[in-house]
């Protein structure tokens, strides 16, 4: 089986697979605790060696903690959130950030976590306030219950915030690092690089809407016009966007939804398999963009 690379996150002593698989689907309605369980296993068989998921996404953390159940846990690093959890969306006081944590962990079924995340905060000043989340984080990072701490939002004012705070060790920034947007290059990228931040680019696939899976996209000119270009060329737009996003320059890693052992399996055989540079070159022509 060809490894995955091993990437380093910033200035912490991770060194994380070039994919991390994102959990969030695994916690929708319609999946059942088996299909969860099938999907994360069969992505650490494959190689990955990096989880992440929030209490914002169902049953997410416990078909997690499932899964890793049997000595799972002791070979990755495990990544969750705060801020979003459904009973206390919005809490980033201190006692709301440590219920949602000791919840993550319980769920989870660990004594610590490798990351915590902010999640999506509609005002960045709040959670980095004195005596709320930033501060209860850090003083979980001295009682080893968490070992990295991050921020997971879109908004690249928040990701400069508090990357220049100094402070935090990792960001997740979505949707703008894409075949279809790069904005995250111009602001949160070279920020992160500067202060040895390790970065995560997620929904690079476009999130939930899909518009770079490989299904033909439906209201989005542009990423129709992409998609019928491979398909001209026997070519899969999933392919090619998989492969820019890796291609990042970044002290960081690919988050990458898991949904079943089969979408996973297909995403490790892409990685696996480099797009011709004549491909890109003859990309970038048509479309400005490429590797």
């Amino acid at each position: 089986m060809i490894q995955l690379e091993l990437r380093r996150l910033g200035r912490t002593e991770m060194r994380a697979t070039a994919i991390g698989i994102g959990c969030a689907s695994l916690g929708m309605p319609d999946r059942t605790d088996e299909a969860g369980i099938r999907a994360v296993r069969r992505a650490l068989e494959l190689g990955t060696n990096y989880l992440d998921t929030s209490p914002a996404y169902g049953e997410s953390e416990r078909r997690v903690g499932l899964a890793l159940r049997g000595g799972w846990r002791e070979k990755i690093y495990l990544q969750t959130k705060t801020g979003t959890h459904p009973q206390r969306r919005g809490d980033y006081s201190t006692e709301g950030t440590r219920w949602s944590v000791e919840n993550s962990l319980r769920l989870l079924g660990t004594d610590y976590l490798d990351a915590v995340l902010i999640h999506d905060p509609a005002d960045i000043e709040v959670p980095l306030a004195p005596g709320h989340a930033l501060d209860e984080l850090l003083r979980m990072k001295e009682r080893g219950l968490v070992r990295h701490v991050g921020l997971g939002c879109r908004q690249h004012r928040f990701h400069k915030r508090t990357i220049e705070t100094g402070l935090l060790d990792l960001a997740l920034t979505y949707l703008d690092y894409t075949l279809l947007d790069q904005s995250a290059a111009e602001t949160t990228l070279p920020l992160a690089k500067e202060y040895e931040v390790g970065v995560q680019l997620a929904s690079v696939f476009g999130c939930w809407a899909g518009v770079l899976t490989g299904k033909e996209p439906e209201n989005h000119p542009l990423a129709h016009a992409m998609w019928d270009w491979c398909r001209q060329r026997g070519l899969n737009i999933r392919h090619l966007a998989l492969h820019f996003a890796l291609a990042a320059p970044v002290d960081g890693i690919v988050i990458v939804g898991s949904g079943t052992p089969e979408h996973v399996e297909e995403v490790f055989s892409d990685a696996h398999t480099p797009v011709p540079p004549e491909r890109w070159r003859e990309f970038k022509a048509e479309f400005g963009v490429g590797v």
